[in-house]
């Protein structure tokens, strides 16, 4: 705001960078004397000329961008509670349950299986095998518009803090790598959001420690015993 009001300014002909100056919002980071210093120079009328040009472009941009969230709005207005319900799901912002509201209905009987639904989205690998010998493993062909609004959404979920979805990215991320770690995430998502259309439920995240071990002594023997199998002793001492 404190850009637009100053090039409006520039555009009706003041120059005076002080006066320019004091149209900048209190909250900004620099100071009114940086930003005088800024605003030095030379306008001429062809540059007004040019910045009103751009400017009007820009507006009339966002006009129509106002249209189109309208017309957006009003098809959304049936679909308006499941869209509520998904944008609980870390990583799901009101543009994501949008798409995927667009892209793959709220009725999931189209879907036999959460499976299915992952693997029509192209996030799955497909199975290309010849002889018992893989030669790819890369992501099947998915609906281009709703693939990479999923792995947005899962990049999100990895960050967001206490939640299930970042636990699964970050105990993946060293095995596979973070991309396809990403990939995993959002192809969890998605059943996520299958069951959730399907049953009417809302969203319940299973915690960031869902992913540790029931048995943490199972497991600790079970490791030992892989150490073992190549040649190395191991002790147990319980942690302080």
């Amino acid at each position: 705001m404190s850009g637009r009001r100053i090039l409006k300014a520039m555009i009706s002909g003041q120059s005076d960078p002080r006066r320019l100056a004091e149209l900048g919002s209190s909250r900004l980071a620099c100071t009114p004397e940086a930003l005088a210093a800024a605003l030095e120079g030379r306008v001429r009328d062809h540059h007004r000329f040019l910045m009103s040009q751009h400017l009007k472009t820009i507006e009339q941009i966002e006009a129509t961008m106002g249209e189109f969230d309208a017309r957006l709005e009003a098809a959304l207005a049936p679909f308006r509670d499941a869209v509520e319900r998904l944008k609980d799901m870390p990583g799901v912002s009101d543009n994501v349950a949008a798409t995927l509201i667009a892209e793959i209905g709220a009725d999931m009987s189209a879907f036999p299986s959460a499976g299915h639904l992952v693997s029509w989205a192209g996030l799955c690998p497909r199975l290309d095998e010849s002889a018992g010998r893989k030669r790819s493993r890369r992501l099947r062909k998915g609906a281009p518009w709703l693939k990479p609004v999923l792995v947005q959404a899962a990049s999100a979920a990895s960050k967001a803090k206490n939640s299930s979805f970042k636990a699964r990215y970050h105990s993946l991320k060293g095995r596979i790598g973070p991309k396809k770690a990403l990939i995993a995430v959002a192809a969890a998502q998605l059943r996520t959001v299958y069951h959730m259309l399907k049953d009417g439920t809302f969203y319940k995240d299973l915690g960031p420690d869902y992913r540790k071990p029931r048995n943490p002594q199972r497991t600790a023997q079970n490791l030992a015993n892989r150490i073992r199998a190549l040649g190395f002793q191991v002790e147990f001492k319980e942690a302080a």
